[in-house]
């Protein structure tokens, strides 16, 4: 049996679940999101806590047993708390804001780059050099601050563009003058 996917999910009291088929549906605080369980997986439901259980003992269905869990973990708690990742902005001159539902960008570039925000998205800038991701879906999240980070990523020389909060970039020397 899977290490991870054994381990029985325990349910909040703000939370509630609803299995139909394999399907489990999530309600929590900050809305409703639905999970559909790879072949093979089967969700049971025993008073305050959510078990998966397995078909069969193939290599496929054993990797996808402790994936189900984490993504109904993940769900559970971004329906609690939300995720959120923090971006900074590095470089003189350089800035955001947020004006209606784009995120708007001066990186340097001859144009201010304009950043659509997704739905069930929030960005917020508190510092012109600071963005904020919210959101109750994880991936989502993640990928949204990929997808910023890709517009101007940090350059080894100076290290000026758009980095995640504590990450480190290794600079390289310069040139050298004979």
């Amino acid at each position: 049996m899977s290490k991870l996917g054994k381990r029985p999910i325990s349910i909040p009291q703000d939370i509630k679940i609803l299995l139909n088929q394999n399907e489990v549906i999530v309600e929590g605080p900050k809305g409703k999101r639905n999970y559909f369980l790879p072949a093979g997986i089967k969700a049971v439901l025993k008073e305050d806590k959510l078990f998966l259980t397995r078909a069969s003992e193939e290599k496929q269905i054993k990797a996808w047993h402790g994936l189900a869990r984490s993504e109904i973990v993940n769900i559970i708690k971004g329906l609690r708390e939300g995720f959120s990742k923090e971006l900074e902005i590095v470089g003189i001159g350089y800035r955001a804001q947020v004006s209606g539902k784009n995120l708007v960008l001066y990186l340097g570039f001859s144009h201010p780059v304009n950043f659509p925000i997704p739905e069930g998205i929030t960005i917020e800038t508190p510092k012109p050099t600071q963005i904020i991701v919210k959101g109750i879906d994880k991936q989502k999240v993640g990928e949204v601050s990929a997808e910023i980070r890709a517009i101007f990523k940090p350059e080894p020389y100076k290290g000026k563009g758009i980095r995640y909060v504590g990450e480190y970039v290794r600079k390289k020397a310069g040139k050298a003058v004979a």
